[in-house]
């Protein structure tokens, strides 16, 4: 008899993470949306060459697109390796594309990428509703995860 596979958590290996997402936005919604890429941005993402820092998404004719995230070209590509910072078509339901717009259009929101992963063979993207902070809770926030991390090694010294 064969073994059932365990089906994993939200992607079986993480690419690339937008690590300042969480430093300037309060993350309130996730989704995880397809990605329309080209083989070698596939074969540059499975080696690690991807960056989300500067990168947003945005609604362009009820479809959503990713900007400005640098994928660097693959080194084993020819005269047709892709360009490093095109813009990446979103694969989302319509129900999950119009709550995104309505949500970025009425209350303010920012559509933000946190991070690309593998699901299978195929490279999803995980994207979230955002929200800026402001400059005294970005304090508050490093504040309280040094408190945590204080707490913690006092924890651990006294077991």
């Amino acid at each position: 008899m064969a073994k059932k596979k365990k089906k994993g958590g939200p992607g079986d290996r993480v690419l690339a993470t937008n690590r300042k997402a969480f430093h300037n936005y309060h993350i309130s919604d996730r989704y995880v949306a397809g990605i329309s890429l080209v083989g070698t941005e596939v074969k540059s993402l499975r080696e690690g060459k991807a960056n989300l820092k500067e990168s947003y998404c945005r609604a362009i004719g009820g479809e959503i697109f990713l900007i400005d995230c640098h994928i660097s070209p693959y080194h084993h590509g020819t005269s047709f390796n892709h360009e490093p910072t095109r813009r990446r078509k979103l694969l989302l339901h319509k129900r999950e594309i119009n709550k995104l717009t309505g949500a970025v259009t009425e209350k303010g929101f920012t559509i933000v990428p946190l991070r690309f992963f593998l699901k299978g063979p195929y490279v999803k993207l995980e994207i979230g509703l955002g929200k800026g902070k402001r400059m005294y809770s970005k304090r508050e926030t490093k504040r309280r995860r040094d408190i945590d991390r204080d707490t913690e090694r006092a924890m651990k010294e006294y077991r």
